[in-house]
């Protein structure tokens, strides 16, 4: 009987400790705040469909040139299944509000080449990160 008892108390103790870890793990995920001092999100687009794709268009000056927080940033960014996100990063020479449409051209072209790097995610969830202006 002595027995039972201590495996009963070991088992809800390994219980116990997996709910704190589960929980630990949930409420303290890095967050956007992680890029802090690395990029100025200068635009962003939605569109208002909430039952089809959805598409999601953001303008971002890259203050630290580093592809690889570039694409972490992306990574990081909401996506909808069978929805669009593209994150373009622009240089710091630019420092304004861009007008950005849902369609390709998705800004004047006269800034295409303040683009440092493009970030797509696909309806299907697949990533490409390309240099500068999609062509």
């Amino acid at each position: 009987m002595k027995s039972s008892k201590f495996i009963f108390y070991i088992i809800v103790a390994g219980v116990i400790a997996l709910v704190i870890l589960i929980a630990k793990e949930s409420f303290f995920q890095p967050g956007i705040e992680r890029f802090e001092g690395k990029y100025k999100e200068l635009s962003t687009y939605r569109n208002e469909n909430n039952t089809g794709p959805v598409v999601r268009i953001y303008a971002v000056q890259a203050l630290d040139n580093s592809q690889e927080w570039m694409r972490e940033y992306g990574d990081a960014m909401p996506h909808t299944k069978y929805g669009r996100t593209v994150v373009f990063f622009f240089s710091d020479q630019i420092d304004q509000a861009i007008d950005l449409s849902p369609t390709d051209p998705y800004f004047s072209p006269e800034l295409w080449q303040y683009v440092h790097a493009t970030y797509q995610k696909s309806p299907m969830g697949d990533v490409s990160f390309i240099d500068g202006y999609p062509k």
